[in-house]
């Protein structure tokens, strides 16, 4: 794992990776990755290696194992089949010649873990003693038992190794029908309100290096409006909660292939509705770990609580997971940061928020 912490922990300039790919390669990794720089890594070009990188997709998971411990996971972006970039990166040197690690895959929302590989083989099914050789793939039929049973596995794997507890998905049945937004009927002044907080939560995520989405129904209205139109076009790669649970929120924002943050705006709606979605959303993805807010004025503060101490809300844990963040502190976290794109993330977010427990 000699080069783990030069292309993994410290990832590699886009600067770096162009010249050595195709430009289809390189469009590719803008549209995923955007400014940030990017985990790559490789294996040997060996004939059981290559039959298992010719499976290999792009969104598909990835981890990264060392003995007997999950060193990072994540989901392949791309990838390429590439001696010069292997001798760029890696200069491709073994006892004095030449081999490299041409099989290489980039690496989406690398997240480094240092979880037990008996973990993941009770979960997907293998014995706790089963042991890797080179690059390996999950079976397909090994895979769909584990999803009739589980939503995500990334977020499973980080919500072990923080030591929470998992949950299974309902059946199928019990979550067939989509979520649809509310026509109710709001004064002008409370529409406009809840259109500039849109505006703002999607303005500032891309200021945070975020795609955002908002829906298809209010995009125009909020381009006429503030001018904005840079919405994610590819919203729904490499996602593994389905499409119709989150496509309908009011505003979304993504890392790569991954939810990073979920915004539900109640000017003036029954608070209900919004808690509605994302009670939809944690049935179909219980293993979520990104955070959710209702964001609503500070005067609707009480009633946020209120209705998070629903029983219905309650038996599903929304109440752990969602969290209240004020009009107010929306409104000072973009005086603060103005147009600046430092510092701004999820986490100043999440702590101008706060979370009903009780």
């Amino acid at each position: 794992m000699v080069h783990y912490e030069d292309t993994i922990r410290n990832k590699v300039a886009f600067e770096r990776i162009a010249p050595h790919v195709s430009s289809n390669t390189a469009r590719k990794l803008q549209q995923v990755f955007g400014p940030r720089a990017i985990a790559v890594w490789g294996s040997r070009d060996t004939a059981a290696n290559r039959s298992k990188f010719d499976k290999m997709a792009e969104g598909d998971e990835i981890l990264i194992v060392e003995g007997q411990t999950i060193k990072l996971l994540g989901r392949v972006a791309a990838k390429d089949t590439n001696p010069q970039l292997s001798r760029e990166l890696w200069k491709n040197l073994l006892g004095g010649a030449s081999e490299g690690w041409n099989l290489i895959y980039f690496i989406a929302n690398p997240r480094e873990i240092n979880l037990p590989f008996r973990t993941f083989c009770e979960l997907i099914g293998y014995k706790p003693n089963y042991h890797l050789h080179g690059l390996a793939r999950v079976k397909d039929e090994k895979l769909a038992r584990f999803y009739d049973r589980y939503d995500d596995l990334y977020e499973i794997l980080v919500r072990l190794e923080q030591g929470n507890k998992v949950q299974e998905v309902p059946e199928r049945e019990a979550v067939e029908a989509a979520p649809v937004r509310d026509q109710e009927v709001a004064a002008p002044h409370e529409l406009s309100d809840h259109l500039k907080m849109q505006w703002l939560l999607l303005k500032m995520g891309r200021q945070a290096g975020e795609k955002v989405w908002a829906p298809r129904n209010d995009q125009q209205r909020i381009t006429s409006e503030y001018n904005f139109t840079d919405f994610a076009e590819t919203f729904a790669a490499g996602l593994d909660t389905q499409v119709k649970y989150v496509e309908n929120i009011d505003v979304v924002w993504k890392e790569e292939f991954r939810i990073d943050a979920a915004f539900e705006i109640e000017n003036s709606t029954s608070i209900y509705s919004g808690l509605l979605r994302f009670a939809d959303l944690a049935m179909v993805a219980p293993n979520t770990i990104y955070p959710m807010f209702i964001v609503a004025p500070g005067e609707r503060r009480q009633r946020v609580r209120e209705q998070l101490s629903r029983p219905s809300f309650r038996h599903l844990g929304i109440h752990e997971k969602v969290r209240y963040l004020p009009y107010e502190r929306v409104n000072e976290i973009e005086e603060f940061f103005g147009e600046s794109k430092t510092g701004l993330n999820v986490d100043v977010f999440v702590g101008k928020s706060e979370i009903f427990q009780d």
